[in-house]
């Protein structure tokens, strides 16, 4: 039963990862292009139905295969035992700062152009195969946005779950992203009602960057405790988590830009609603630094 329980703990955070990366630049525009593309292209508005859920399909299918391929080369214990290495989780920590930075604007995770390149000349083709290699172009293609959250997924998941978590994980994931594209395309009308693409979505991906750091610090003090450094105590752990939210309360607010900001004018009545609760959570960890529970 705990098995079972874990299990669905993994589908509902990796689809809500999923969900994560949706809203961010490189996927959600997409959305509306994608869903017009199939319409469009179509003899008729069935075809172009089927053939926007065949797309989705694929994109679940791409991302399963690769928690399939993970598995196989390292196999479900070994993921179990490289949970508990010091030596290993200081690789997860060093892995998740730097997508975390990477969501702040700091750089870009990017594949080698010339696999999106090969992939994009295949998804001409008709039929299945071109459905399949157009959803592994949106996959290969948002890797700067998707691949940062998908692997911190596979660090938390990979420790948890072993090789069925893994599996789940992806499936979720990959249910997430695909969904809106079926959905849409079922119902081209709700289109409508999307909001518009703009700086919030930036907005998402510096809010991610700030939840990744602060989730990285915990592989760090596998690490910590792992060698028995005795480097990063209590207080000082807690110290560092208070700083990364009081920052983003600060960004949220709009005391400072980064990079790729769009100029603010006013705060939206949701960014205030986020940045009281980054706030209020902040209060709330403050005094754990001197002992409380």
């Amino acid at each position: 039963e705990e098995d079972k329980k874990g299990l669905w703990t993994i589908f509902l955070l990796a689809f809500l990862g999923g969900f994560a990366a949706l809203l961010t630049p490189c996927v959600f525009p997409m959305i509306p292009m994608t869903v017009s593309f199939f319409t469009k292209q179509s003899k008729n508005p069935a075809q172009g139905k089927r053939n926007a859920i065949l797309y989705g399909i694929s994109i679940i299918a791409i991302y399963v295969v690769l928690g399939l391929a993970i598995t196989g080369i390292f196999g479900a214990d070994a993921l179990n035992a490289l949970s508990t290495n010091p030596w290993f989780n200081g690789v997860f920590f060093a892995l998740l700062v730097l997508f975390g930075l990477s969501f702040l604007g700091g750089f870009e995770i990017q594949l080698p152009s010339s696999w999106l390149n090969k992939v994009n000349n295949m998804a001409g083709g008709r039929g299945i195969p071109g459905i399949f290699f157009l959803a592994l172009v949106l996959s290969l293609a948002s890797f700067s946005c998707t691949g940062p959250i998908l692997g911190t997924l596979l660090v938390g998941i990979s420790a948890k779950g072993g090789g069925m978590g893994l599996i789940i994980g992806m499936f979720a994931f990959g249910l997430a992203l695909a969904l809106p594209f079926m959905v849409f395309a079922i119902f081209p009308s709700m289109l409508n009602s999307m909001p518009k693409s703009g700086g919030w979505l930036n907005v998402v991906k510096v809010v991610l960057g700030f939840l990744e750091i602060a989730f990285a610090l915990t592989y760090l003090s596998k690490v910590d405790t792992g060698l028995q450094l005795h480097w990063l105590e209590r207080e000082l752990f807690v110290a560092l988590e208070v700083a990364l939210f009081l920052g983003l309360t600060f960004y949220l607010f709009g005391f400072f830009k980064l990079p790729h900001d769009s100029p603010l004018e006013r705060l939206s009545v949701g960014r205030t609603m986020f940045a009281t609760l980054a706030l209020a959570f902040t209060l709330y960890l403050l005094p754990g630094m001197w002992g409380a529970p």
